[in-house]
């Protein structure tokens, strides 16, 4: 089998991991596209480890990581408030919480790919965790038609320290509830029950405001075509808490730091 056909599978997930370092589509595809260019030149690269994901995970990480304003936090960030900083948990703790909690590695696999031991690693979440938990209450509409589903985000949306807006079961009844108050974030199913789109809803909602929306999908290799538009946010079902939590945090940041680059350039 060739490097190519070996590591296709992994594609959609290495450029979700991408993105979630970066808050941006095109940002995150152009460091997998390095990554790619850098296999092409050395095969070898991908038989590092025994596990073909892992040794391409662990290529895009010495790429990322060579990058040195990845690494670093510049006075600017250093004055912001703790809920405005995640972007400064670059490059090891972020990277750390990210290959474990929304990419499902091992803790023996995250430890090969960021090239530490497993004590290391553990140490490197949970300075992320902590930094995460610093992150700023906001107000989330759910959509979701599964009862059981909607319960357990509205729980752990909650338990992260947010509001709860309502939750949605419909298309329409997305469209209803966010005239009642604007939500900071979005968490929405895309396939509904009856029949609407989770996906067409927020397409909606976004022509009349700018928020960060987390979709939620049993299929998530559908959505991440490398086709645009496509959703810069995206869980897998069944999800983990530690998923929800850590991409939750990833999207507030990153939609905090385009405001901020967007009241500068002004």
């Amino acid at each position: 089998m060739s490097a190519s056909q070996t590591i296709a599978p992994y594609l959609p997930f290495l450029r979700r991991y991408a993105r979630a370092l970066t808050g941006n589509q095109i940002s995150g595809d152009a460091y997998v596209a390095a990554a790619l260019e850098a296999l092409i030149e050395d095969p070898s690269a991908l038989s590092a480890v025994s596990q073909p994901r892992v040794s391409l995970y662990r290529l895009f990480t010495k790429i990322w990581n060579s990058v040195v304003m990845n690494g670093v936090v510049t006075p600017a960030e250093k004055g912001l408030p703790a809920e405005q900083r995640l972007g400064s948990i670059t490059p090891k703790p972020r990277q750390a919480f990210l290959l474990v909690a929304l990419e499902g590695f091992s803790e023996q696999e995250a430890a090969d790919i960021l090239d530490c031991d497993v004590a290391t690693l553990r140490t490197l979440v949970e300075e992320s965790g902590r930094e995460l938990a610093a992150e700023i209450a906001t107000d989330v509409m759910i959509i979701e038609d599964e009862p059981f589903i909607a319960m357990d985000l509205e729980g752990l949306v909650e338990s992260l320290g947010h509001r709860v807006l309502g939750v949605a079961r419909t298309h329409n009844e997305a469209l209803a509830l966010a005239k009642t108050k604007r939500p900071g974030l979005i968490l929405a199913d895309i396939q509904l029950a009856d029949g609407s789109s989770g996906l067409d809803a927020v397409n909606e909602l976004l022509r009349g405001f700018e928020v960060p929306v987390i979709f939620i999908t049993a299929y998530p290799e559908r959505f991440l075509t490398g086709e645009r538009p496509e959703p810069a946010f995206l869980i897998a079902k069944p999800f983990q808490p530690a998923t929800v939590s850590a991409v939750v945090s990833q999207a507030l940041f990153f939609e905090r730091k385009a405001r901020r680059t967007e009241r500068r350039s002004a």
